[in-house]
């Protein structure tokens, strides 16, 4: 149950920051792309789990 939560946890973080202006601040924008990469490659490892547990 927790990967679950954590799963949609990390959904929501990258939707959260996908929406954060950065003022065209170059350094602020890769920052913010880096975080919602890292995101995603959460998602991604937490819906692998889930499949495990669930065969």
């Amino acid at each position: 149950m927790k990967i679950k939560i954590s799963k949609k946890e990390a959904k929501e973080s990258s939707y959260w920051l996908s929406h954060i202006s950065t003022n065209n601040d170059d350094n602020l924008e890769q920052i913010k792309l880096s975080l919602i990469e890292d995101a995603n490659q959460l998602i991604l490892i937490f819906a692998a789990i889930l499949r495990k547990l669930e065969d």
